[in-house]
């Protein structure tokens, strides 16, 4: 009579560990006897822990956020497939700075024509000027070897030496009495339809001339130009071609424009130039 307890209390154990079992087992939820049907305590809800940015677009867009590849695989049963491409910041190429100064380019040693025109000039005059200043090849026996020029001022006649006895000549206008000169020099630089700047002293006597001029047919320079040394002289085309054979420039040596174009083709830059 003092257990009579024991008996309830033993079957209460056995409905609770039955009930047990059958909720392990998928049975519905289990009833203590006396007391009723399970009732879980009342857990707090976890807290949401902030997302980052990336997470937040990840999960905006549909990704796991879990790095895709085996791992999604295994937490998530799902295949995440490849991942995406990774794009490659655009490529631009640097930029020399503002600050740095450009190297001044050298003077060239020959310059191209800024007037060009589609067909070579032929003077009007060319059958009025006598034969002696038509250009012509003819025998040599000076003592200048192949390749020189041979400025004959008092005959105004130009040699290029050919060799073998032989030389190419061209009628030339030579300087008025008092600018005549005689000596050596090279051929310094060669220009097409080159600018004229006429030098202080020009200007001096004739100040009605331009301070400048650019290359075209009417420049006195005319078709071509080679600069003799450092000097102010010039072997040069014209644009008085009647004044061939005579005396009349200021030092320079005139030539047809047909004939200095012919003779720039045949010399080079470092050509020796006798002026006798």
């Amino acid at each position: 009579m003092r257990h009579h307890w024991v008996l309830p209390l033993l079957a209460a154990g056995v409905g609770i560990a039955a009930a047990s079992g059958a909720r392990a087992a998928g049975q519905g939820p289990f009833i203590i006897p006396g007391i009723g049907p399970e009732t879980e305590a009342a857990q707090p809800a976890p807290m949401p822990m902030p997302m980052s940015a990336p997470r937040r677009q990840r999960v905006a867009t549909g990704g796991s956020g879990l790095g895709g590849g085996f791992l999604e695989l295994i937490m998530t049963g799902r295949d995440p497939g490849p991942p995406a491409p990774v794009q490659a910041p655009e490529w631009r190429p640097a930029r020399q700075p503002a600050y740095i100064e450009q190297q001044p380019r050298p003077e060239p040693r020959y310059q191209r024509a800024a007037y060009a025109p589609d067909a070579q000039p032929v003077s009007p005059v060319r059958g009025a000027i006598a034969a002696e200043f038509q250009r012509q090849e003819v025998d040599y026996r000076g003592p200048h070897g192949p390749g020189m020029i041979v400025v004959d001022t008092p005959n105004r006649h130009l040699y290029l030496v050919q060799g073998n006895g032989r030389a190419i000549r061209y009628g030339i206008g030579v300087g008025r009495p008092g600018f005549e000169w005689a000596g050596m020099k090279t051929v310094s630089r060669k220009a097409e339809w080159p600018g004229w700047t006429p030098p202080p002293e020009m200007l001096k006597r004739r100040p009605d001339l331009p301070r400048h001029m650019d290359g075209g047919p009417n420049n006195p320079l005319g078709a071509r130009a080679l600069y003799l040394g450092s000097s102010m002289y010039r072997i040069h085309g014209t644009n008085e071609p009647h004044t061939i054979g005579q005396n009349v420039s200021s030092g320079c040596i005139r030539m047809m424009n047909e004939d200095v174009m012919d003779l720039y083709e045949r010399v080079r830059v470092g050509t020796r130039v006798v002026v006798i």
